[in-house]
């Protein structure tokens, strides 16, 4: 039953969630999903039966059964989205294949994508490195950006930023984001809850100014793009009560880092998150966006926050228009969106934070909720170096231009202003930078072995530092601004001088970003322990230089005979407050986002005439058409066991998709450089892995190459290595499966707690697929890596609580098989497979694993091998009709 909305003076045709009783004291998070179950449902019967289900799970607290969820639009980055639009490209092939028309295969809701991902800090800390880096970037990407304009042209609802303008999360708020949508039908406007689902983790930076949306991998992002619903258990949705107010100096990256220690001990995978309560009026929108943006690092789905009068505020400031901001008024008062501390909601379980409680802190050596506060960071890292038996009185020399310079244990190799963590939120910025003038006035520098890396969010951030007249002091340090980009919160810190690389293996040297991910070998290979903080405690390290430092009792340096202090030269809130609302405005935000689609001229110059089929390069090693439709019927084959397998990797526990599918560098001793070598590509041609996600043959042979990865078949040796059970010799582990697949042998992977943490990424579950392993036993996963492992057909089995590899006397020498588990009539209740384990002396260990395919649409996509194969199949037999 619709009803109509007048918001000055136009009606709005709308579904009304107060229609369903009960619904008044759901969640904000689950009301944006009624609205969309009522707005999308099939009928009126699919509609009642699915608002139940949300509404008995809701007001009970718990999770639920499975619903579905339409997303209103899709985001992604160029590393997750050019392998997507390769996909699509091979689906219309597919589709051709099948008898069908590939027209079809088309995106159906609007989908942006932003290249963020491919710049690299490979010049830093001088005038023009931004221009070397953004050339490089093209010389390097042009045949990927090329497919990238071409998919543009050629699939219907595709609008591509290009590269040079912005980090995609902060683009989505600033640009894309409108929080209420309308679309014209038979029944006039409609107005909806604007949602999205994107190809990476930190989607749910638009929570923070009332958006729903989460991270998926780029295989559920295609379906979402081409139609098919998302499905999902009702989830249990976690309270957070706000109240009180942030103390002075400390900003919205030290209310994250408490956030990801907070719930992360909690434990919410698998639930939603929101906020409410009197303090949440006292957090500016985009200090939501900082909190909901580090929601991956806490594991839940997403962290919302209602709509109020500070959503509209930034709104009207990032330039929507006046009868925009007062439809999302009227919108979300009329549907329960609007802030209302007083008002009466369920949740599964309720959290308190007192904002006045929160202090400046860091987080590290290589996890997010691994707060320290800062006054505690120099005993902190001293506890890492006794845990790693590192002796901090060793010290090394490296000759810089500076001249030679004595280092420890600790030494900050990079300092990186980067991410749309912080970058979002012009606060933390002008702080920052108010830093780096103080600093530069008081004749402070960094010490020499730092390289500094400014990497603002967007163009506005970089013009709010500019007209506050504080890009210069941040200059005087060397924090010139590199690109537009994620730049080292995704490991594109570039190198390190060749002094400072030549020390890295003699002692462990150190990043500080502001960014949202420290794990272990993301942020350059050379450092060994990473640190987040806020954008200007990054400033105040690289005066430091060391880890090794204790900001309350150290002087930075000495002027004059007079030490200066930290506190010396720290912002003051009143002024950072005068520069926003001196300089933070509409026609900033307008101004910066002039061209913003229209790219350079090296962007422009690209071909992309529009193509029914792509016409693919065979000599590319950046684009080659994927194998994953090779052979495909019309209809899935029938369920077989897995027998026989062999395990591929063993190990350990939080196991992260980097670790899985790294990102960065190409090692020089990788089966991939030895592919890109075979083709042609000289070593300083490699670029990253993430550029090269287009090419199938580079990310299998990528796939466990993380060069930090502890596999225990390796014997000790670490990186993309194991032991091959056929010659029993260590082996690249690329060279291993191919001996595996000529034997006709399946494979496994064997790992601990939180599998599959961190990045969204669905090479994570393409790569292991290629390497022809069919399932995965784990303690627990991560849910987005469980998802794409259904989505890439590959089973993910989960050890019975209180069971483990090393209870059941596992250690990867055996050979495993496993039941069929038959998905063909629907969900198994319950979901176990039996297994046997066999030693390599005839011993057995058999037990039962949880088969961690939820709801029974997983269930469909894992029997036709993949949800791009369901996908497939479906439009296939629809076009037959």
């Amino acid at each position: 039953m619709r009803k109509t909305l007048n918001v000055g003076g136009k009606d709005y045709s709308y579904y009304p969630i107060s229609a369903v009783e009960g619904s008044e004291k759901l969640p904000y998070s689950l009301k944006v999903l009624l609205e969309n179950i009522l707005r999308l449902a099939p009928d009126e019967a699919r509609a009642q039966e699915l608002s139940a289900r949300l509404i008995q799970a809701g007001l009970a607290g718990r999770q639920g059964d499975e619903v579905e969820f339409t997303p209103a639009r899709v985001l992604f980055q160029d590393f997750t989205g050019v392998p997507v639009f390769v996909d699509f490209a091979v689906m219309r092939e597919a589709m051709q294949a099948l008898g069908g028309d590939p027209a079809r295969v088309n995106p159906q809701v609007p989908c942006d994508l932003v290249i963020d991902h491919s710049v690299i800090a490979d010049e830093a800390g001088c005038a023009g490195c931004m221009d070397a880096n953004m050339k490089l970037e093209f010389e390097r990407n042009r045949e990927r950006y090329a497919f990238l304009k071409w998919s543009q042209e050629s699939f219907d609802n595709v609008r591509i930023v290009p590269p040079g303008a912005g980090i995609c999360h902060q683009l989505n708020i600033e640009r894309f984001a409108s929080v209420v949508m309308t679309a014209e039908d038979e029944n006039g406007t409609t107005a909806y809850f604007d949602t999205l689902v994107g190809t990476d983790s930190h989607t749910p930076t638009a929570n923070g100014i009332g958006v729903l949306g989460w991270g998926v991998g780029g295989i559920e992002a295609e379906a979402a793009a081409l139609g098919q619903p998302i499905t999902t258990l009702v989830p249990p949705v976690i309270g957070v009560e706000l109240t009180g107010t942030l103390p002075a100096g400390v900003s919205a990256m030290d209310l994250s880092l408490t956030f990801a220690q907070m719930l992360r001990a909690e434990g919410v995978v698998g639930c939603f998150v929101e906020c409410f309560g009197d303090g949440v009026a006292n957090l500016t929108t985009t200090q939501r966006t900082c909190v909901s943006n580090m929601t991956p690092e806490y594991g839940c789905t997403c962290t919302l926050f209602p709509v109020d009068e500070q959503t509209l505020a930034y709104l009207e400031t990032t330039g929507r228009s006046s009868e925009q901001i007062a439809l999302v008024e009227a919108y979300a008062k009329e549907q329960g969106l609007w802030n209302d501390p007083a008002a009466e909601r369920v949740y599964s379980k309720i959290l308190k934070l007192d904002l006045s409680s929160v202090e400046r802190n860091i987080a590290g050596p290589s996890r997010p909720h691994d707060r320290i506060p800062l006054a505690g960071a120099q005993a902190a890292f001293e506890a890492t170096c006794t845990a790693r038996g590192l002796d901090r009185t060793k010290t090394v020399r490296v000759a810089l231009p500076a001249g030679e310079q004595e280092i420890s244990h600790g030494a900050i190799a990079i300092a990186a202003v980067t991410s749309c963590t912080t970058a979002t939120d012009p606060a933390m910025m002008l702080a920052a930078g108010v830093l780096a003038r103080n600093a530069a006035k008081a004749g402070l520098s960094p010490k020499p072995w730092v390289k500094t890396i400014l990497a603002p969010g967007s163009r506005a951030t970089e013009r709010i530092l500019e007209r506050a007249g504080l890009l210069d002091g941040l200059q005087q340090l060397g924090f010139y601004t590199c690109g537009f980009g994620c730049m080292s919160c995704i490991g594109n810190s570039g190198p390190l001088s060749a002094p400072m690389h030549a020390v890295a293996d003699e002692i462990e040297l150190a990043s500080v970003l502001s960014g949202n991910r420290n794990f272990e070998g993301r942020i350059s290979p050379d450092v060994s322990q990473n640190y987040l903080m806020q954008p200007a405690t990054v400033i105040a390290y690289a005066l430091a230089g060391t880890l090794d430092f204790d900001f309350q009792t150290m002087p930075l340096g000495t002027v004059d005979g007079h030490d200066v202090f930290l506190k010396d030269i720290w912002p003051d809130d009143a002024e950072v407050a005068a520069l926003l609302g001196e300089h933070v405005n509409r026609a900033l935000f307008d101004e910066a986002a002039k061209g913003l689609f229209e790219g350079d001229a090296a962007w422009q110059s690209l071909g992309g005439e529009p193509s029914t089929v792509f016409s693919w390069d065979d000599a590319s090693t950046y684009v080659r058409r994927a194998t994953y439709f090779e052979g495909m019927g019309a209809q899935p084959d029938d369920v077989k066991p897995i027998a026989g397998a062999r395990a591929l990797a063993f190990l350990g526990d939080f196991i992260t998709t980097d670790h899985i599918s790294p990102a960065g560098a190409i090692a020089a001793d990788s089966a991939a450089a030895r592919y890109l070598r075979e083709h042609g590509v000289d070593d300083a041609d490699f670029n990253t892995y993430g550029s090269r996600r287009g090419n199938h043959e580079v990310m299998a042979r990528g796939t466990f190459a993380n060069v930090k990865l502890a596999n225990a078949l390796a014997e000790g040796k670490k990186g993309g290595w194991t032991r091959d059970f056929l010659d029993g010799q260590v082996k690249l582990l690329f060279d291993a499966s191919e001996a595996y697949r000529a034997a006709g042998i399946p494979l496994v992977v064997v790992a601990g707690k939180m599998y599959g943490s961190g990045s969204s990424r669905d090479w994570a579950a393409k790569g292991p697929m290629l390497l022809g392993v069919s399932a995965v036993f784990a303690e627990s996963y991560e849910r987005i890596h469980r998802s794409n492992l259904i989505g890439m057909g590959i089973l993910p089995l989960q050890f019975l609580e209180g069971e483990s590899a090393a209870s059941l006397g596992l250690d990867g020498t055996e050979t495993y098989t496993v039941e069929p588990v038959d998905f063909s009539a629907g969900l198994p209740v319950p979901a176990v497979a039996q297994v046997v384990a066999e030693k390599p002396d005839g011993a057995k260990v058999e037990f039962k694993a949880t088969v961690r395919i939820d709801t029974p649409t997983e269930g469909a996509y894992y029997r036709h091998g993949g949800i791009l194969q369901y996908v497939l199949r479906n439009l296939a037999a629809e076009a037959a009709e």
